[in-house]
């Protein structure tokens, strides 16, 4: 059975598989497509594209995005597939959180130079180039020091929220987003919504905020999700007419234990779930306002 992974990193963020070798790994999976959805940037999907030209029984590349943005606080991710990534309106935006973001990560680099960590903005640089820097990175760095022993224990000890050198940075609000999303002729979709540990009234309020800006979908499915974890999003997205999605969250060796396509390895995304939201995208609907 052919199946569909709408949520994948490559090495244009923090994923540690480049562009093109995600192409390759595809095609030797039952995948028909997989969307690429870097974070900030979509500085990977013509590379990918142009591999798949190349590459027989490739899957389709969908343009994506990952765009990190604030509720309330909480760092909540959106999700863009099917964007008009080349638009130069769109690409200034991106530039302008990737600015942001520099900013953020130069303030981390400073707290931990004052604290005695060895690192530079050139030392990373010199190991991880001019990518879309993440946490992920920092995590990789700190590891390759011998600070920690594993990119768990970094985030744990170090960069995960309330640690010492955690830094939210500037954000756009998660409505915003959503908008930015659909404005591109994008569909917007909440990605992995049980990661914010919200209870069940806060995820309805950022549900229903996200739907009035415009979101078409969330992610049902998720490489870490139980079964009865899937039903109860199941029973939100149907009761906030949104369309399910869903992906691996695909990182390479940054999550060893995530797969591209099947996640730990029960993941099983069928194509329809693709086609509804392009139909869903495709006639102007915000599916119905909640």
């Amino acid at each position: 059975m052919k199946t569909i992974d709408l949520h994948v990193h490559s090495t244009a963020s923090d994923g540690t598989v480049s562009p093109a070798d995600l192409v390759a790994m595809a095609a030797a999976l039952p995948l028909c497509a997989f969307a690429l959805t870097d974070h900030d940037t979509t500085d990977g999907i013509d590379k990918a594209r142009k591999a798949a030209l190349s590459v027989p029984g490739a899957p389709e590349v969908i343009p994506g995005i990952e765009l990190s943005t604030d509720f309330f606080g909480t760092d909540i991710h959106i999700v863009g597939l099917d964007l008009s990534y080349q638009d130069p309106a769109f690409q200034s935006f991106l530039a302008s959180l990737r600015q942001n973001r520099l900013e953020k990560n130069q303030t981390m680099i400073d707290r931990m130079k004052h604290d005695g960590i060895p690192i530079s903005y050139e030392q990373m640089t010199s190991a991880f180039g001019e990518q879309v820097w993440t946490r992920a990175h920092f995590a990789r760095y700190l590891l390759s020091l011998g600070l920690v022993s594993s990119i768990p224990e970094a985030f744990d000890r170090y960069i995960g929220d309330h640690c010492p050198y955690y830094v939210a940075g500037k954000k756009i609000s998660s409505s915003e987003a959503v908008s930015v999303i659909r404005r591109f002729g994008g569909i917007p979709v909440l990605a992995h919504p049980l990661q914010y540990h919200f209870n069940d009234t806060k995820l309805r309020t950022l549900i229903h905020d996200l739907k009035s800006a415009g979101l078409i979908g969330m992610e049902v499915y998720y490489s870490s999700y139980t079964l009865p974890q899937e039903q109860y999003l199941c029973l939100l997205a149907e009761e906030f007419s949104l369309l399910p999605g869903g992906g691996s969250d695909f990182h390479g060796d940054n999550k060893p234990e995530i797969h591209l396509g099947t996640g730990t390895g029960t993941l099983a995304i069928p194509p329809e779930i693709l086609q509804q939201l392009r139909r869903a995208n495709s006639s102007g609907l915000n599916v119905k306002q909640a």
